[in-house]
């Protein structure tokens, strides 16, 4: 079975804007996804990346405009300046890891509950009850919101450098197990193809 690691920030406009796109895919193949959240903040300056509040006025006027163009593509509503962003990820994050070691929901709804309360729905991801409501959305136990803190600050820590080691800088950024990455939620049609041996 192909094996997907999925690399993201609960805190990703583009991210969300993937949708379900790569779960999408994985059915599609056969594949296995495991999501690995990280400190996207963190991951930028050590990979040769800015935080967007700190780059240059045209980078951050073309990744607006970006923005833009990819809110029309896929139809998904989005705030543009949400009202709790930047924020927290660690509970969120920690949420998700917890959610994939538990089982018995989905993952994946899991991952874009969150996005869609931050990019759309006006939350603030590191509320404890924002967190709860999206566990049981997505079928989990809202409890798991209270479980494995430890663990899931060690396992959110592990991400960012198993991605920092994994040439992983930006988010979504997918890694097959055959080493092939794809960086952003435009690249999932290439993803796509290279699963069907096209690419």
């Amino acid at each position: 079975m192909t094996q997907i690691d999925y690399y993201f920030s609960t805190l990703s406009p583009f991210t969300y804007l993937a949708g379900d796109g790569l779960e999408k895919i994985a059915a599609r193949h056969g594949a296995q996804i495991t999501y690995k959240p990280l400190d996207i903040i963190a991951l930028f300056p050590r990979t040769g990346g800015t935080p967007p509040a700190q780059r240059h006025e045209s980078r951050m006027a073309y990744r607006m405009q970006e923005l833009k163009r990819q809110h029309k593509k896929t139809g998904m509503p989005i705030n543009f300046k949400p009202a709790h962003w930047p924020t927290n990820a660690a509970p969120s994050s920690y949420a998700i890891i917890a959610a994939q070691s538990a089982g018995g929901g989905d993952v994946g709804k899991l991952v874009q509950a969150f996005l869609r309360a931050c990019w759309a729905e006006e939350k603030d991801i590191a509320e404890d009850a924002v967190v709860r409501a999206c566990l049981t959305e997505a079928g989990f136990d809202a409890g798991l919101a209270d479980s494995g803190l430890l663990t899931g600050a060690e396992t959110y820590a592990a991400n960012l450098e198993e991605g920092v080691s994994n040439g992983v800088f930006g988010a979504p950024f997918y890694i097959t197990d055959s080493d092939e990455r794809f960086w952003g939620q435009d690249r999932l049609d290439d993803l796509d193809l290279h699963l069907s041996g096209k690419l």
